[in-house]
């Protein structure tokens, strides 16, 4: 170890153990107002921007515009960068139950009682103990019973915030959009993206999850306690290998 790096710690140390006692005595200090630039990473974002609009010069004596859709400009999201709230609730369950049963039984007999008089010279090669009448003799049964049921219920209320990251050629939008929670050593995550229809986005700027195309809605977390609850990489490795 380097020297630099001794030195670094034992200046280090001291500064530690002076927070943890100042946290131990009294309670939690706030950080000191600042620029919350920081909390993005501290490197400029790069988020999908809409294209450049051009606006024909007005008209004199004229409220409306050459060129122009509606009288009054439509604040809902439609252009590459617009926010949408997307609520998801997702309240399904589903029950299944299938029994099968198969049983299968097969019996095969040949034989020659007459061959031009050859079948007791065959006989006399197997000193009498064959029978020509009975040369080929075969039997099979098999039998297959199974049943299967799955009882499953789900029930997610959530509400994430999405970004129009693409518009397609028939005028449909593109939408993606991530949220995470940290909460002491836990992270919660929550992720979808989609296709919709500008119709289908209220008022309020808001869609529901059904209404989503391709919808990809994924919500779990990870962490110390995310990391417990899950078997460790040798028994995983093991249940997957193992024939048994």
């Amino acid at each position: 170890m380097d020297t630099a790096d001794l030195s670094h710690d034992a200046l280090a140390a001291p500064g530690v153990a002076y927070n943890a006692a100042r946290q131990a005595l009294g309670p939690p200090q706030l950080h000191a107002v600042a620029s919350p630039a920081a909390l993005t990473g501290g490197q400029q974002q790069s988020m999908p921007q809409p294209e450049a609009v051009v606006y024909e010069p007005g008209q004199a004596n004229s409220l409306w515009r050459t060129g122009s859709r509606s009288f009054f400009n439509d604040q809902r999201a439609s252009r590459i960068g617009d926010i949408i709230t997307v609520e998801i609730e997702i309240d399904d369950s589903a029950e299944l139950s299938n029994s099968s049963n198969r049983q299968r039984s097969a019996s095969t007999s040949a034989g020659v009682g007459n061959f031009f008089g050859l079948e007791t010279t065959v006989g006399q090669a197997f000193n009498g103990a064959f029978d020509p009448t009975n040369m080929v003799s075969a039997e099979s049964d098999s039998s297959h019973n199974g049943t299967g049921a799955i009882n499953r219920q789900e029930k997610i209320a959530l509400t994430v915030a999405a970004v129009i990251v693409d518009r397609l050629p028939n005028g449909n939008l593109v939408l993606a959009g991530r949220q995470e929670v940290r909460i002491n050593g836990e992270l919660r995550e929550l992720t979808v993206s989609g296709i919709i229809r500008p119709e289908d986005v209220t008022a309020r700027n808001r869609i529901n999850h059904t209404q989503i195309a391709e919808a990809r809605i994924s919500y779990g977390g990870r962490g110390s306690i995310s990391a417990v609850q899950r078997p460790n990489w040798g028994q995983r490795i093991g249940d997957a290998i193992t024939p048994w």
